[in-house]
């Protein structure tokens, strides 16, 4: 399946033309996302709480505390709404009206389950790390079991969803483009500062190269 399939929910209403469906499109969002933002509704109560998250081929995992009220409201089938936004650049127009970003977003609907095996939380936990700085999980201590079992990981199948993206310079009304104000767009990136050792950790310790060149969340497959 290259594209998904559109359903009320998930089809664009406003600036339809910014809606993309294709597979490819919503994997490479999600995958690039560092956070995203769970939407559910528990005894009549919205919430929006985030968290980390990774993809991994049709689903999308995210994990906490089994005492966390968001992760025991969805394990127990709760609706949700996972939505993750990466912004490439502050858009300034020539009118206040007509200032935007360029950004690429998701929302994903549907039923969060609860990974239910040791091997499989083993697995999603290593793509977890994996998505937000490969090598790490090969150098680090592994989870012990009392560790995993005050775990919770949830998968949420990429069933129903779609991107919304927004490139290219403003848009601005006809008779405002004489006006003298500068007007483009600010391309905006995450960058990596320097590595900040901890205060206890030995001397003769170096920071690995997956630190020094670190470049950003990528795909954990």
């Amino acid at each position: 399946m290259d594209e998904l399939s559109r359903t009320d929910r998930s089809t664009l209403r406003r600036l339809p033309q910014r809606g993309v469906y294709d597979l490819a499109t919503v994997h490479s969002i999600l995958d690039e996302g560092l956070i995203c933002h769970v939407g559910f509704v528990v005894d009549g109560q919205p919430y929006v709480i985030p968290t980390i998250h990774v993809r991994v081929g049709e689903e999308l995992f995210f994990h906490g505390s089994p005492a966390s009220r968001m992760l025991r409201a969805l394990e127990q089938g709760v609706e949700v709404c996972v939505t993750v936004t990466v912004v490439d650049g502050l858009v300034l127009a020539r009118s206040a009206f007509h200032h935007s970003m360029n950004y690429r977003s998701v929302v994903v609907f549907g039923t969060a389950l609860p990974v239910a095996s040791t091997e499989e939380k083993l697995r999603v936990l290593r793509a977890l790390s994996d998505h937000l700085i490969k090598g790490r999980w090969q150098e680090v201590r592994s989870p012990a079991p009392h560790e995993l079992k005050g775990t919770l990981v949830l998968a949420l199948p990429i069933n129903e969803a779609s991107a919304k993206v927004r490139t290219g310079p403003p848009i601005d009304d006809e008779d405002d483009y004489g006006l003298p104000v500068w007007a483009g767009v600010l391309p905006l990136k995450m960058a990596a500062a320097e590595p900040v050792a901890d205060p206890r950790l030995s001397e003769d310790v170096a920071p690995p190269a997956y630190l020094t060149g670190y470049a950003g969340p990528g795909p954990a497959d």
